[in-house]
């Protein structure tokens, strides 16, 4: 089978005459578009809702094609044209979408207009958002110059710190090899193989240190900005408006994740302390793999993975089952690491199509099986939310990680259930190993950003204060639970969430998410198969409200520390049980 996936369902090739076709029709369409906006606000604002379905479905349809190229093939120039001209472009589109967006802020009997009107009822929160982004509009006698200036500030870094990252080549044992590659070494059931791949990694920095610094002071500098421009009182309250989301929820989970910390540096310390180390765990074993003495870890070529998935996730619900199937048979996933290609993993949706590509770099452990779990949750997601006006799928990122971490926790509660003793001990150290990423690293990248932001709203930052930076935060987050001299100073340098030119704190999502579905999964186990179609319709509306009303629908209340106290208590029980099965295994 081929395990690359399939863009032809956009375009045959970068040759394809429909490419010119669809750019002429988006740029025309945009232009008539203006002329939309009249005085019969009811009119206008319909006829905007369906001129805007089109123009997003030419728009995704054009950049998809391009950045998924891109995604596998850094080196491609054609693809790389056809970005940067849709970059270009992007300015008329973004001046398009203000201008609606200015619209929308003088009409004052909105919610009127909806009452009246079925097809305003079906975007009503796109609107009523709308009406509020309307107060964080940028100056109109500057805007366009702003985003032009981006186009050579944090877009163009933040492709540049990308393509440093896929062409990086790592000297390892004297092989040139991927950064990706090297990275996925950490895996490996070796620990030689382990270090080795540690310290070349940590190397072959020095080769990119100084751009990758240059990157991330200018997109943060540019993000302080535009706070500015936009009227938001900090980098976090604009991330906070763009997802949703509300201070008071932030706050509860920072609560109790912090209370949960010193559970996850007990775990590392015992999983460092069966690695022989004294000192707590070193970072290039905080993704090795352990298992009960006698118990050899499973391997999964990419054939097994698909039938454990789709066995699995059938359990739950026979169409998720056999929508993963689908994703496999039809070439939806680009499986395997290869030179030129972006590290790490990501879903994807083709709207306009009812379809998804997924992204991972597969090397056959079972934290690659959970990956694949996990991004085809997003699919999963996506096609939850099929025939919906495209201005209600813009889920916020928290919410957007609710379906992958379902998916996650069902893989991993399934193997616990069928595993005996030998093999759930080492089921549950890979789950609290990824667990670990999502909450305890997930926080040290929280308060990295932070600082970040903070010092460089005096200056940029060089490459040692970086480095530092990044070590405080791994010690406010790990504590003990890590080798104070074996960390990882570079993690600013690797991890490209830093690097999103409109989107900063790309990072607390990812706890949210984790927790967010634990509890989802929690009122799954309470209710059974009845809660099947609720769990779909949450999904469904993930883009339909603010996050506390989203979360109300299956009866969470996000601004309680008790709701995410009860997620993370379910970490803390495993850590528990997986220390008890240690301390048995090493008497």
């Amino acid at each position: 089978m081929n395990w690359t996936w399939d863009l032809t369902v956009l375009y045959q090739d970068f040759n394809d005459p429909q490419i010119e076709k669809d750019f002429a029709a988006l740029q025309n369409l945009c232009e008539s578009t203006k002329g939309l906006m009249t005085e019969d606000h009811l009119s206008s604002l319909e006829n905007m809702v369906d001129a805007f379905e089109e123009i997003m479905r030419l728009a995704n349809s054009l950049s998809s094609f391009a950045s998924f190229t891109l995604a596998t093939d850094a080196q491609n120039e054609q693809a790389q044209q056809l970005m940067d001209k849709l970059m270009v472009y992007s300015v008329q589109l973004s001046l398009l979408f203000s201008l609606f967006t200015r619209y929308i802020g003088g009409v004052d009997d909105l919610e009127a207009l909806i009452a009246k009107s079925e097809k305003l009822q079906k975007v009503d929160f796109f609107l009523r958002r709308e009406k509020e982004e309307a107060k964080h509009l940028m100056d109109p006698a500057i805007e366009e110059w702003m985003l032009k200036m981006s186009l050579t500030g944090g877009d163009a870094f933040s492709t540049l710190r990308d393509k440093l990252d896929a062409t990086l080549a790592v000297d390892y044992r004297g092989e040139q090899i991927p950064l990706s590659a090297v990275r996925g070494k950490a895996y490996d059931p070796d620990a030689q193989v382990r270090k080795d791949a540690y310290e070349a990694e940590i190397a072959s920095y020095a080769k990119i240190e100084i751009p990758m610094a240059a990157c991330l002071n200018a997109i943060k500098g540019e993000a302080l900005t535009m706070i500015e421009a936009k009227h938001f009182d900090s980098v976090l309250d604009r991330t906070l408006s763009q997802s949703n989301m509300d201070r008071e929820t932030l706050d509860a989970m920072f609560t109790a994740i912090r209370e949960s910390l010193p559970a996850f540096r007990k775990y590392l310390r015992k999983k460092g302390e069966i690695l022989g180390h004294k000192n707590g765990l070193p970072f290039y074993d905080l993704f090795a793999p352990i298992a009960y003495p006698g118990y050899t870890p499973k391997t999964y070529t990419i054939e097994e993975a698909r039938e454990k998935l789709v066995y699995e996730m059938g359990k739950f619900s026979p169409e998720l089952g056999a929508f993963i199937a689908h994703a496999f048979d039809n070439r939806w996933i680009d499986v395997f690491p290869k030179d030129g290609k972006g590290g790490g993993a990501f879903c994807a949706p083709l709207h306009h199509l009812d379809m998804s590509r997924v992204l991972t770099n597969f090397t056959e452990s079972f934290s690659d099986v959970s990956t694949l779990a996990h991004e085809l949750g997003h699919a999963w997601h996506n096609r939850c939310m099929a025939g919906l006006p495209v201005c209600m799928i813009d889920t916020p990122m928290p919410l957007a990680e609710t379906a992958s971490i379902f998916n996650e926790t069902l893989l991993a509660n399934a193997c616990m259930e069928q595993a005996d003793k030998d093999e759930k001990f080492t089921l549950l150290e890979g789950n609290l190993m990824e667990t670990t990423q999502t909450i305890v690293d997930i926080y040290s990248r929280f308060l990295f950003e932070s600082a970040v932001i903070e010092k460089r709203k005096e200056r940029t930052l060089s490459v040692a204060e970086l480095k530092d930076l990044m070590l405080s935060a791994q010690e406010q987050s790990y504590g003990d639970g890590l080798d104070p001299d074996i960390r990882h100073p570079y993690m600013w340098a690797c991890k490209s969430h830093y690097y999103s030119a409109g989107l900063s704190f790309y990072n607390f999502p990812y706890a949210f998410g984790q927790l967010f579905g634990t509890g989802v999964y929690a009122q799954y186990k309470a209710e059974g198969p009845s809660f099947v179609p609720k769990y779909n319709q949450l999904l469904r509306s993930c883009g339909s409200g603010m996050i506390a009303d989203v979360a109300k629908s299956v009866g969470i209340d996000v601004h309680s520390v008790d709701f995410w106290r009860a997620s993370l208590n379910v970490y803390v029980k495993q850590i528990d049980e997986f220390i008890a099965l240690a301390d048995e295994m090493m008497k």
